[in-house]
């Protein structure tokens, strides 16, 4: 099954072009070689960026030596005041050591402590799209919901009603409308005098979000003192020290880290979940086998959760077609020689999922939906190396085997009992702001489904 068309591919534009078109979305400015090229170079009058496709090349970046190309400051510039100095920014000792603090929140046993939460949201959002009605309705919505339920459940042991989750995720749905990604001087470079793409408002949504959590981050503090704190991810990650230092993080530190695991856990898997019920919608083949899996296993234990195969491919293929973050991107700290070519110290060096999980000389079929496929040699070949929804190597995700829990349950959880089918002439486009979204939402009929 084919998805709907990726955004247009121009195949040569200018400077000045691409940027116009980056200003608008860095998706559908991406020239159609890019999805052939192992590696591309992107030359302006201050210093040069070069994307890179080719799987050697990315495995030295991410994990031969990941010290030697750290996160560049550049995609910060946008991002910072919200996001403080998490782990999703900070480079070298500081990131080895929130790391280290950070890792045994989401290590197997503890996801298994955090299952009956992230359950009791699926079904809350469950028992919400049945009453969605006949009227066509934006998933978007919906999947953000309940992946920030998922989240302050699992993270503050609050529901999304609680009133101050209620603001933090109505903030955030300001925030990722108004802010990309990527900063433009992430991508095509820009010398420092000139402004930067993010609005005041954007900056005031930010401070609001942070003051927020900075409520929530207190009152949990008072009661870890106090001996009264819930045992989940937010107390485990404020108990835990250092072991290298001894140290804990402070308040603020804490403030940091609640942001990111708030967009990664909320925007990320939203975005991917809206897009795997809309392939689903169009592929009814697989929604029905989708939901026979779902309905005999009907509310497992985090140890059945293997029993979610079906859904966890779905998943799977989704973050392939339509990877979360689309690009990331690292600074070369000496001079480097990629494939004969000089890269310069400072160079600005490109990870694209985007363009990786859609590369013409990497996948069969690219731009198919076929869940099937990872169970193919080309499928299991490119999943060890071409295949990067949560980044790779010492930087991945820590909460890359939280998402892979949540998204399968979530999908199964909603199409056990429901039905989702397309709306005739509303085929959703992506674009990214924060994550991969649909230009005008993602729309699909939902009805009960009858056994």
């Amino acid at each position: 099954m084919r998805p709907p068309k990726p955004p247009s591919r121009p195949d040569r534009v200018s400077l000045w072009r691409y940027g116009r078109l980056f200003r608008k979305d860095i998706l559908s400015a991406q020239p159609a070689r890019l999805y052939r090229a192992w590696m591309a170079e992107f030359r302006t009058p201050f210093f040069r960026s070069f994307l890179i496709n080719q799987p050697d090349l990315l495995q030295i970046v991410l994990r031969e030596r990941p010290d030697d190309f750290p996160k560049s400051n550049r995609i910060s510039e946008g991002l910072r005041p919200l996001l403080g100095n998490s782990v999703f920014l900070s480079n070298h000792e500081t990131w080895k050591r929130q790391r280290r603090i950070i890792d045994p929140a989401f290590e197997g046993g503890r996801l298994r402590d955090t299952f009956p939460a992230m359950q009791a949201a699926a079904e809350a959002a469950a028992a919400r799209l049945r009453q969605s009605g006949q009227e066509p309705v934006d998933i978007e919505p919906l999947a953000s919901h309940m992946a920030a339920d998922v989240i302050f459940r699992t993270l503050f042991s609050i529901p999304i009603e609680h009133e101050t989750a209620a603001q933090v995720y109505r903030l955030f749905r300001d925030y990722q409308r108004s802010q990309p990604i990527l900063n433009l001087a992430a991508f095509v470079p820009l010398p420092r005098w000139m402004p930067r793409f993010f609005s005041r408002r954007t900056r005031q949504t930010a401070k609001e979000i942070r003051a927020l959590i900075t409520d929530l981050t207190s009152a949990r503090m008072a009661q870890i003192e106090a001996g009264t704190a819930p045992d989940d991810l937010a107390t485990k990650i404020m108990i835990t020290a250092d072991p290298a230092t001894g140290e804990r993080f402070s308040t603020e530190e804490m403030v940091d880290q609640v942001a990111i695991f708030f967009l990664a856990g909320h925007e990320t898997s939203a975005s991917a979940l809206a897009w795997a019920l809309y392939l689903l919608a169009i592929s009814p083949d697989w929604q029905d086998r989708v939901a026979a899996e779902a309905q005999d296993w009907g509310e497992g234990t985090f140890s059945q959760m293997s029993w979610l195969r079906l859904s966890r491919d779905v998943f799977r293929e989704a973050l392939r077609l339509y990877p979360p973050v689309p690009m990331m991107v690292r600074e070369a700290q000496c001079t480097e020689q990629f494939r004969n070519r000089e890269v310069p110290k400072g160079a600005q060096i490109v990870m694209s999922p985007w363009h990786l999980h859609r590369h013409e000389r990497l996948w069969d079929r690219p731009d198919d939906f076929d869940p099937d496929r990872w169970h193919t040699d080309n499928g299991r070949s490119c999943q060890r190396s071409a295949y990067m929804p949560f980044s790779a190597g010492a930087r991945v995700c820590p909460g890359a085997g939280f998402a892979m829990v949540e998204g399968p349950l979530l999908l199964s959880t909603l199409l056990r009992d429901v039905r989702v089918e397309p709306v005739l002439d509303r085929e959703p486009v992506p674009v990214a702001h924060l994550t991969v979204r649909a230009k005008d939402g993602i729309w699909l009929r939902v009805s009960r489904r009858q056994d």
